[in-house]
């Protein structure tokens, strides 16, 4: 039977351990743990420990994992030097670009083996969030800051990027961000990552691919469409219309569907009472407003399967917290590397080229003409 127009929906690509989700039910296990257990206890250091290495840690596996992620944190002045030259580019172009960079630099990046490439996969758990706000101080005429290493991941990501160490509250809603975007099955850049893995090429050029799928507007452009449409929308009270006449004209409402949830993304119910109280605070509770009225336009296509995903609410967010627009893509990398890591590693376990077939279907009997006759026919005819 022909998979055409499906995109390999409800295709089985493999086993995994690393994560489950039921669609169905609006439920995302990772390694056996609810997510929403993980959420509310769990740092994104414990999280990314579980997704690489199978289990929780002790607190002295963690201790000695902690280490490894904080002395992996700087990147090299190379780097630093590619970044500044692409200043003006597209935030995941920099990203991607950066990224391969420094794999490139790394010599032991190289071998498509899971013990070696481990290491390398911690590094760059590191070290995106480096390069991420590196980005953000260089696009703004700002100096690198360099990383601090009695910070946890996520408090030390927003010093990098803004200069000054964050609020415990700043900290802990980017840790729990990062918690619920470390990992979500055979996605696009998942799935794009162990293709890259299936062939033997090496992590960071596994990493690089799922980068480069991730940039796809269909996969991880969401939450910035979610904030530009609160910020154009402005007042609450035209939120209703808006949405009806975005329907009326076909065109889609973004932060709505997803390509497995047919219920409550779990990870959008997390975000959900952040972005009210983070707006309440900051005083811009008009955004969580109008993300209500939006959701109330759109309760009738619940029946359809379309609820809010996990961009729904991460835009506002992000935004009330001072991270700009451009960088919402980049954020998901920075919070799904563990979880690629995890799943290149596991390609590497029992590798198997990954080679779907096509089902072709255009003409197959074509009679081969010179292009002389080609063109005389065409004259011909033309005449």
């Amino acid at each position: 039977m022909s998979n055409a127009g499906t995109g390999l929906k409800g295709v089985v690509l493999d086993e995994t351990r690393i994560a489950f989700i039921d669609g169905d039910e609006g439920k995302l296990v990772y390694r056996g743990y609810n997510i929403h257990d993980l959420a509310h206890v769990a740092t994104f250091e414990e999280v990314s420990y579980l997704l690489l290495y199978g289990d929780l840690p002790t607190r002295a596996e963690l201790a000695a994992f902690d280490r490894r992620l904080k002395a992996g944190r700087p990147i090299p002045e190379q780097v630093i030097d590619i970044i500044k030259s692409l200043s003006a580019a597209n935030s995941m172009d920099v990203l991607r670009t950066a990224v391969s960079a420094l794999v490139a630099l790394d010599e032991n990046s190289h071998a498509a083996n899971a013990e070696l490439a481990l290491p390398v996969g911690i590094r760059l758990i590191s070290q995106t969030a480096t390069i991420v706000a590196a980005m953000h101080r260089i696009r703004n005429g700002l100096e690198p800051v360099a990383p601090r290493p009695d910070l946890s991941h996520a408090a030390n990501f927003l010093y990098m990027m803004f200069g000054h160490e964050p609020s415990a509250e700043d900290a802990k809603i980017i840790d729990l961000d990062l918690v619920l975007h470390a990992e979500h099955s055979s996605n696009a850049s998942t799935f794009a990552a162990r293709v890259a893995a299936g062939t033997a090429a090496d992590i960071g050029s596994a990493i690089v691919a799922a980068i480069a799928t991730l940039k796809g507007p269909l996969h991880g452009g969401a939450a910035e469409a979610v904030q530009k449409t609160v910020e154009e929308i402005g007042d609450p009270q035209k939120a209703i219309d808006f949405v009806e006449e975005k329907i009326k004209a076909g065109e889609k409402v973004m932060g709505f569907g997803h390509r497995v949830y047919k219920n409550d993304d779990p990870r959008g119910i997390e975000l959900k009472d952040i972005a009210r109280d983070l707006g309440e605070k900051r005083g811009q509770g008009q955004w969580f407003q109008i993300l209500q009225q939006v959701e109330k336009a759109m309760q009738p296509y619940r029946a359809k399967g379309i609820y809010p995903n996990v961009d729904f609410y991460a835009g506002a967010v992000y935004s009330l917290i001072g991270i700009p627009d451009e960088l919402f893509v980049p954020m998901f990398a920075v919070g799904r590397m563990p979880g690629w890591v995890a799943h290149v590693l596991e390609q590497y376990e029992d590798n198997v080229l990954i080679r779907p077939l096509l089902d072709y279907t255009g003409p197959r009997h074509l009679r081969y003409v010179p292009i002389d006759e080609r063109e005389a026919e065409a004259v011909a005819y033309a005449s």
